[in-house]
């Protein structure tokens, strides 16, 4: 896909926050945001660019991580391809809010109606079984993913 030269694409990201239940069937719906970005991928040549980029990716997940670990080795740069998509067209969208029913719906009143959260959650850190006890989870590491929780 990123080595087809001429090739447009078109990415979509949904994250969904929440089910809206109502009191039909017609109204249901949820909350959520979504993206849709439309480009031209290139592969990523540039050594330099393409650790940063792999940083970047590590540092996402858990903020900081990257300046913890060795290097990229040349067989691992080697073994991952790098995609970049340069956008000329990005549209988002989202919902939030409560149940929108219908007046006689509402009046009538007897099927309950609401938002049910939906969430990410990560758990606590588990070391590798050959750490044998000898190495603590890092801070960076349980505060890294309380950030990202948030975030």
């Amino acid at each position: 896909m990123i080595d087809a030269p001429e090739q447009d694409i078109c990415v979509t990201v949904t994250l969904v926050d929440g089910l809206v239940l109502v009191r039909s069937a017609f109204h249901h719906s949820m909350n959520y945001r979504s993206a849709v970005l439309v480009g031209r991928p290139r592969r990523v040549e540039d050594a330099d660019e393409r650790i940063r980029a792999l940083d970047a990716i590590v540092d996402q997940v858990v903020p900081g991580r990257s300046a913890y670990l060795r290097s990229h080795t040349r067989k691992e740069l080697a073994a991952t391809a790098v995609p970049a998509l340069p956008m000329y067209e990005a549209s988002v969208t989202s919902r939030s809010g409560g149940p929108v029913d219908d007046d006689l719906d509402i009046r009538q009143g007897d099927v309950e109606a609401g938002v049910v959260a939906v969430w990410e959650a990560l758990g606590d850190a588990e070391p590798a079984a050959d750490l044998a006890g000898t190495v603590p989870v890092p801070d960076h590491v349980d505060d890294g993913c309380r950030y990202a929780l948030r975030g």
